[in-house]
């Protein structure tokens, strides 16, 4: 049964379906986010730079949590979620340009570049074979263990640089 409740952000149902969790806004460094089946909370990863919005070489990428039920607070990664699961590791491909990938799940690499159409960095990944802003990871997890949880499925969202369009992909990884 979906359960209803209202923050800040506006009123929202909790489900399975992904269209119903809220979507972070009002981050103008918010470069995608990273939602899952347990609950609305939500990982946001946006660009730590300088005054200039240039990317901080010794951490591009900042990550937290976004707490939905909680009225939409703030909370940092512990230790074991920025290890083991949802941390981020760079390396600098030069031109204040980044390769990235989940300390969790080194196979998906993801770029943080600077777009010119937008005046402004963002995250390109693979969507369906194809280079796309990417806006939002959603994991839908059935069972398994805290530490082996069973992945039904990886949902990657984008939007595709040329046409504007949203682009999706579902993979079993």
């Amino acid at each position: 049964m979906a359960t209803g409740y209202s923050t800040k952000f506006g009123s929202h149902v909790i489900g399975l379906d992904t269209d119903s969790f809220p979507v972070p806004s009002g981050n103008a460094k918010q470069l995608f986010y990273l939602q899952r089946t347990a609950n609305t909370n939500t990982i946001i990863c946006e660009l730590n730079s300088d005054s200039r919005g240039i990317p901080n070489p010794e951490k591009p990428i900042n990550v937290y949590w976004l707490l939905f039920t909680q009225g939409g607070a703030r909370k940092e990664l512990n230790y074991i979620q920025r290890n083991f699961a949802y941390g981020i590791d760079y390396k600098s491909e030069g031109n204040d340009s980044y390769e990235l990938h989940f300390v969790s799940y080194k196979k998906r690499k993801f770029y943080l570049r600077w777009y010119a159409p937008l005046k402004k960095y963002q995250v390109f990944a693979s969507i369906n074979n194809k280079e796309a802003i990417l806006q939002r990871i959603f994991v839908k997890v059935s069972g398994g263990s805290f530490w082996v949880p069973n992945i039904v499925y990886v949902e990657f969202r984008g939007l595709d640089p040329v046409s504007g369009k949203e682009v999706i992909e579902r993979f079993k990884p």
